[in-house]
């Protein structure tokens, strides 16, 4: 009759069973639909290079404004793990590893997907991610 286990009440049940990289892309792609939502709401259009800056601009992915987004959202995601770390480390009272340390820093050092993924399986080791 039920062709899903009982606790299958929703779309939160598949997600364990993704791979982590993609479980870290939709939620970049999550907070970057909600950072244009939240933008259009304000009034507020994407920021744009003017063309006469592109042709200068130290950094070239930021001409195109989904880029610029795809950016903002991995910052945005980056800056939630850390927030979910601190309030971990507040209950158990432990220190950051250094291992941890270190993948924040290479993220900071270049903020991409791969290095987001990183500094998000050392939390979901520690079961801190809810997605």
């Amino acid at each position: 009759m039920a062709e899903k286990s009982p606790s299958s009440n929703g779309s939160k049940s598949t997600e364990p069973l993704q791979p982590l990289t993609e479980r870290v892309r939709a939620r970049v792609a999550e907070v970057g639909l909600a950072l244009e939502d939240r933008a259009r709401a304000g009034g507020r259009k994407i920021r744009r290079i003017p063309k006469t800056r592109q042709a200068s601009s130290a950094k070239p992915q930021m001409h195109n404004p989904e880029a610029a987004r795809e950016a903002q959202s991995i910052r945005v995601v980056f800056h939630e793990l850390g927030d979910a770390h601190r309030q971990y480390r507040l209950r158990t009272g432990q220190h950051i590893p250094t291992a941890l340390r270190d993948a924040g820093r290479a993220f900071k050092e270049a903020p991409n997907l791969s290095s987001l993924v990183l500094v998000a399986a050392f939390l979901d080791d520690a079961g801190i991610l809810a997605w």
